[in-house]
């Protein structure tokens, strides 16, 4: 039998919407309970017929958004993914708040990332018209020799690790103020492991001078950044010591929360 068509659609969706809503009436209800409620429980407190709430509960518990354990149902794996997928959506944005905030106060962008999965992350960046951050007109994660960002994390890491990671994205100068070769920017590493800091003049973007320190996140390779054009040259140490200042006292809980 053809499905009724009402102003061009079909007369199952309200019933398929009707469905996912009590679904996730089911899953408000579950997650009110952290040591889990009982299938009678759950479907009074969702306002649903016992039958209905049953079928949906067996749903659930076999997409793995639920669990039943010792005759109660809590949240599963999948729903607590999305949990957490929410959670680190809020704390970028609290990051990203954090880093606008530093941004105003040094008048510059500034930048958190991280080093993972074997590659460079830009994890947050101010978005101020009136300090712009550097355009990446080629791929950071290809180019950490070249910015300050790329060498604060090449310098956090084992030398094993350092070596793999420069065979895969080897050196070259992509700007005439680039490093050109790799024993060129081991040096340049030693410089900035042992200053604790990353200077760079127009080595990723010509008219940028950038600044990158590293920052405590466990075991992880991190770093906040500075950008300012070339001709605040003599604003980028200063800047840099408030960022650190700024580091110490509030940014790096954040940057932490974020980046485990």
């Amino acid at each position: 039998m053809a499905l009724a068509i009402v102003n061009g659609e079909s007369a199952s969706h309200p019933t398929l919407i009707g469905s996912v809503q009590r679904a996730l009436r089911l899953l408000e209800a579950v997650g009110a309970h952290a040591d889990g409620a009982p299938a009678k429980q759950l479907a009074r407190e969702a306002g649903l017929p016992l039958p209905t709430a049953y079928h949906l509960l067996r749903t659930l518990t076999h997409e793995g958004y639920l669990q039943r354990e010792n005759g109660v149902f809590v949240l599963g794996v999948a729903a607590e993914d999305i949990g957490r997928a929410g959670a680190r959506r809020r704390q970028r944005a609290h990051l990203s708040e954090a880093l606008a905030v530093a941004g105003q106060e040094l008048d510059a962008a500034v930048y958190f990332a991280v080093y993972r999965e074997g590659e460079v992350e830009v994890v947050a960046v101010t978005d101020d018209p009136a300090r712009p951050p550097v355009v990446e007109w080629v791929d950071f994660r290809t180019t950490a020799h070249a910015h300050a960002i790329g060498q604060c994390l090449l310098a956090q890491l084992d030398e094993a690790t350092r070596k793999e990671h420069l065979a895969r994205h080897p050196v070259q100068s992509i700007t005439p103020f680039s490093v050109r070769t790799e024993d060129d920017l081991l040096h340049r590493l030693d410089t900035v492991r042992r200053g604790h800091a990353a200077y760079e003049r127009q080595e990723y973007a010509l008219g940028t001078v950038c600044a990158a320190i590293p920052v405590q996140v466990g075991a992880a390779a991190a770093t906040l950044a500075v950008s300012l054009p070339v001709d605040e040259l003599r604003r980028l140490r200063s800047v840099t010591d408030r960022l650190r200042k700024m580091a110490e006292a509030t940014l790096t809980t954040l940057a932490f929360s974020i980046s485990i």
